[in-house]
């Protein structure tokens, strides 16, 4: 008798422990799901259009490029990246979509770009559209492919100086 006293005293003084235990099938109601972490903003801090890449550095950038340039590069800086974030680098001629390269963006600030190929005879207006996994345009960047045309001035981003 003593045995159940004690049994009894321990299952008031301890509810969950008894309920942990239960053998019925009973299940308590689950935890509410944590929120999920909101998408986190992408910033395009920079971007221009150039002829190449260098050391991560654009070169020879600008709004007017020669048709004989034959390969220009979309160049962005994003922040407010997380792990696994892609941005678009969408090509336009004009308003025909020549392009859609997906790019890895792997923290913040992160600098990427990309390359399209540019015949010869299409010249005219061209842009880029910077999109996030959505499709949320979040910069776009116009220029001209000119027949005949001399290349715009550089407006090159400086290197660090050495010593």
């Amino acid at each position: 008798m003593r045995h159940v006293a004690y049994m009894l005293a321990l299952a008031l003084a301890v509810p969950g422990a008894v309920r942990a235990q239960d053998s019925t099938g009973a299940t308590a109601e689950p935890a509410p799901a944590a929120a999920a972490p909101a998408a986190a903003a992408l910033d395009v801090t920079e971007a221009v259009i150039g002829t190449s890449v260098v050391d991560r550095v654009p070169q020879d950038t600008g709004s007017t490029f020669p048709a004989s340039a034959g390969t220009l590069v979309c160049w962005t800086k994003i922040s407010g990246a997380t792990g696994g974030a892609t941005v678009h680098h969408v090509w336009f001629h004009g308003d025909t979509q020549v392009g859609d390269v997906e790019l890895q963006i792997g923290g913040s600030p992160w600098r990427t770009w990309s390359r399209k190929t540019v015949p010869a005879d299409w010249t005219g207006p061209w842009h880029v559209e910077v999109r996030d996994a959505a499709g949320t345009m979040l910069k776009r960047l116009d220029f001209t492919v000119e027949a005949g045309a001399a290349a715009a001035p550089a407006t090159e981003m400086p290197h660090p100086p050495t010593q």
